[in-house]
């Protein structure tokens, strides 16, 4: 039985229910005044007949018998056109599942009327929709930059090999050379899109975790290739402990001080890295001096295989993951990423994640210092 038929009965049923009830009420009492033998007024003739009970329950009940029948007739009618009217939304919402499974995400209900629950459940379904729509495209994107960005070593691996085969008396040094810094590069995208797909998965064990202590530990360790390229890191800020996986954040860190370090002035550059702590979130700020950003590609930054204005590789250029992976374990630790443009040039970057529920131990105030010196 389909839901229409199954509320048609319902409302006839009940229908019918409330009319019997009614009806035996009104014969009951109707009945409860009326005396078994006929009554006569004093002096009446006694052949005379006169009305007893019998005579009101002929009277009463064929009337009673149609009018049923006709309420029967009316609840199953009425049932069914109310039941439908009810039930249209539905039929919309059936029709645009039908669609997503099919393929076509860019279809949308679009629900008219007041707020009901069913609006409520159409505009949730188009919400879903329209963000699984910008997760399809996204991840369509993102295979297809991934395809490329595989496809360049491979295809440089590939030469490189015809060479030696063409050429015997080549120099086999420098092939060699040139094809393990190839395989090198690869490694470090296939490892970076690995370590992409587990912070998806959200995987891994939450403990308390001081970001104040993890950008130490990350600017120390990039502190031999911010004195290479002249960029002075100084830190400072509060103690700002959250709850999450130690190693993710670490290299959220590491990502961003990298990106900072990189994408900075030719000499003379800074990096400043803050770590706030509030009542709800703790902040870590990275702030690098640099090129002047356009505002509207700054938000494109986090997307995979971006390099910001040009897709200039170097020595430490990276793989074009560093923002999206950081993006990535910032939503995987319920936080949210901001990029800023400085107006001096540079970029501001603010990671904001839920604080750690406080400990006996208490909090404190780490006194900053600056590593490395400008060239």
């Amino acid at each position: 039985m389909s839901v229409r038929l199954k509320l048609t009965f319902s409302y006839a049923g009940f229908l019918m229910l409330a009319s019997v009830l009614l009806l035996a009420v009104v014969l009951v009492f109707l009945l409860r005044y009326v005396p078994d033998s006929p009554v006569r007024p004093p002096g009446a003739r006694l052949d005379l007949p006169g009305p007893d009970r019998t005579d009101l329950w002929r009277a009463f009940a064929p009337k009673a018998g149609a009018a049923l029948v006709f309420l029967l007739v009316f609840g199953l009618v009425g049932g069914w056109l109310l039941a439908g009217r009810m039930l249209a939304p539905l039929t919309r919402i059936t029709d645009a599942t039908r669609r997503a499974a099919a393929g076509s995400l860019s279809h949308r209900i679009g629900l008219p009327g007041r707020a009901d629950e069913f609006r409520e459940l159409a505009d949730s379904f188009d919400a879903m929709l329209a963000r699984l729509e910008a997760h399809v495209a996204e991840q369509r994107r993102f295979a297809a930059n991934a395809s490329h960005e595989l496809r360049t070593p491979l295809a440089t691996t590939r030469t490189l090999l015809d060479v030696a085969r063409d050429d015997p008396d080549r120099d086999s040094g420098e092939l060699v050379e040139r094809l393990r810094a190839v395989n090198a590069r690869a490694i470090e995208l296939t490892e970076a899109l690995l370590l992409l797909s587990r912070t998806d998965q959200r995987s891994f064990t939450p403990e308390r975790v001081d970001l104040s202590l993890i950008a130490e530990e990350a600017a120390e360790t990039l502190l031999p290739l911010a004195e290479e390229r002249g960029v002075a890191i100084g830190t400072s800020g509060d103690v700002a402990t959250a709850v999450g996986s130690p190693a993710l954040l670490l290299q959220m860190v590491t990502n961003l001080l990298h990106n900072a370090i990189v994408h900075n002035l030719p000499e003379h550059g800074t990096v400043r890295v803050d770590t706030a702590a509030g009542p709800r979130s703790v902040v870590l700020t990275v702030e690098n001096t640099g090129a002047r950003l356009a505002p509207r590609l700054v938000p494109t930054l986090t997307e995979p295989f971006q390099r910001g204005a040009a897709r200039v590789r170097g020595d430490h250029a990276g793989v074009g993951l560093g923002l999206a992976i950081v993006a990535s374990i910032a939503r995987a630790h319920d936080g949210a990423l901001t990029l800023t443009p400085r107006d001096g040039g540079g970029l501001r970057v603010t990671v904001r994640l839920p604080a750690a529920p406080p400990c006996p131990a208490g909090g404190g105030h780490r006194s900053g210092h600056v590593m490395g010196k400008s060239k």
